[in-house]
Formats: structure tokens, sequence, C-alpha cells
């Protein structure tokens, strides 16, 4: 019981963690997929984090400023 409740509270850190940074969860993407959007297909884990990095940085994940 307790290694559980461990367990849930490290997972949520680590979202939480990867929020802050930027890091979006894959896992969550799928969840919602299947939930919301049954009909579209799901991209390969390597596709959502290259859509992910394009959408935050533009130019297909290169950074093009001076600062």
């Amino acid at each position: 019981m307790i290694n559980n409740q461990i367990k849930h509270v490290w997972q949520r850190f680590a979202q939480s963690f990867r929020l802050m940074v930027g890091v979006p969860e894959y896992r969550v993407y799928v969840e919602h997929m299947r939930s919301a959007h049954p009909e579209q297909a799901i991209m390969s884990q390597e596709e959502f984090f290259r859509e992910r990095l394009e959408a935050r940085y533009g130019s297909k994940g290169r950074l093009n400023r001076c600062c």
C-alpha cells in the first residue's frame, strides 16, 4: 500500500517536472486521442515529439533566434 502511494507521488512529481520544463507526455496524448478522437490516427512517439518541437520552436525544431 505504501509502495503504491510512493509510486503515485513520484509519478505526479515527474509529470509536474516535465510540464514545468516543457516536455509533453506521449502517454497522456495517446489516452486523449483514444478517448476524444478515436477516428483519428495516433502519431508515433517520434512523430509526437517532432511535432511538439515544431509547435514550440517553429522551423522544424531549429532555433533561428539570436537570443
